[in-house]
């Protein structure tokens, strides 16, 4: 049976375009659906920019302004790779255009934001998903499917940090390319958006809904010079961010994420403690899934380490890899990202995280940042 072709229209070359694209050319290998994947466009402000991107990974055209390459009728799905200001403006021209939307997390700006996008996708009832890539790795679906089964009973606790140490140093600068994170009219928040929200959504999707938050935020470099400009402007978003919360299910929740823990890079872990079994998941040891079982009794019950490699269908995704026992990477998460939206377009059953889905993490963001201003608890906006 011929394939039909998938036309993919990129906006962004950076990090995130290059992770992006990668599970675009790798998903036909090993997860082979009804779609080709087809590299159509790349969209870069800087015209030898976006040639070098588009030449480099195999795009058949380059554009410089994302509205033409929103509206080409030779592109089916638009990829948004932009720092957090552009999402709402090119998702609404999107929808309206009538394209199939992937969208880079954090959803939006803001809750407000938030909605506007959802509305707009679901009113032109175009396929939408957001990148929460943690949620494709075979141990943390794994664990997904093991709360699902219910074998935790009662959830008590789930913590969650993402640790980083990027940003330790008081002459970085911020704003402008690879430094936008650290500029607050692009990117809207700090660690809280660009770290927690994957914690967030990851915590949502196993453990439901979370109803209220008291937090708090630091920015340790107060100012700093602007790249694009040279001049020292105030720094407007959080280094550093703890927060405790409740789930609709009775658990709390404690989180933390910061850009000046020395020594860490990317130490994203979650736990989740139940009345009969807790699991705990590392992203530096991310093909294992730390399982203990209070059922299991006598002398050797404790912690056990799955490997989750094996090509079974008890673990997810791996049976289309290698042979049990090979690890596979962080870069597969998004490939499994694409293989299950395209599967979705197969099957009728949209691939979360939708905007929708996205939209309670974007809430609990903004009830996080808005205690840390004011001193309180705050009630997460039902979405």
């Amino acid at each position: 049976m011929p394939q039909k072709e998938f036309r993919v229209g990129m906006i962004g070359y950076g990090f995130m375009g290059r992770a992006h694209t990668n599970a675009y050319k790798q998903v036909g290998q090993f997860f082979p659906s009804g779609y080709k994947v087809v590299l159509k466009a790349a969209c870069a402000r800087d015209a030898a920019k976006g040639k070098a991107f588009a030449d480099q990974w195999g795009y058949e055209s380059v554009e410089t302004d994302w509205r033409k390459l929103v509206g080409r009728a030779d592109i089916d799905a638009v990829d948004i790779c932009t720092p957090n200001n552009l999402h709402k403006e090119i998702a609404l021209a999107a929808a309206a255009a009538g394209k199939m939307i992937l969208c880079e997390k954090p959803l939006a700006m803001t809750t407000a934001e938030g909605r506007e996008m959802v509305a707009a996708v679901e009113k032109a009832g175009v396929p939408n998903m957001v990148w929460y890539n943690y949620r494709r790795i075979p141990a943390v679906t794994l664990a997904k499917r093991i709360v699902d089964e219910g074998r935790l009973g009662k959830v008590f606790h789930y913590r969650a940090k993402f640790l980083q140490d990027w940003t330790i140093k008081a002459d970085l600068p911020q704003g402008g390319q690879g430094l936008w994170r650290l500029d607050v009219a692009a990117a809207g928040s700090g660690v809280s958006g660009d770290l927690l929200a994957h914690c967030i959504d990851t915590a949502i999707w196993l453990n439901g809904r979370m109803e209220t938050v008291c937090g708090m935020t630091e920015t340790f470099v107060k100012e700093r010079p602007h790249q694009l400009t040279g001049k020292v402007e105030p720094v407007g978003i959080d280094d550093a961010c703890t927060f405790m919360g409740r789930f609709a299910n009775g658990s709390l929740a404690n989180f933390e994420s910061t850009r000046y823990a020395r020594g860490h890079k990317a130490l994203y872990t979650f736990e989740i403690n139940g009345e009969n079994m807790s699991l705990f998941w590392d992203l530096h040891d991310l093909h294992r899934l730390q399982v203990f079982d209070y059922k299991e009794e006598g002398k050797t019950r404790g912690w056990k380490s799955v490997h989750v490699t094996d090509n079974s269908p008890d673990h997810p995704y791996m049976a289309k890899w290698w042979v049990p026992g090979l690890a596979i990477g962080y870069d597969a998460s998004f490939t499994h990202q694409v293989a299950d939206f395209l599967q979705g377009l197969e099957t009728g059953q949209p691939a979360g995280p939708t905007f929708r889905d996205a939209l309670e993490t974007q809430a609990v963001l903004d009830a996080v940042l808005d205690s840390a201003k004011s001193g309180k608890w705050v009630n997460v906006a039902k979405t």
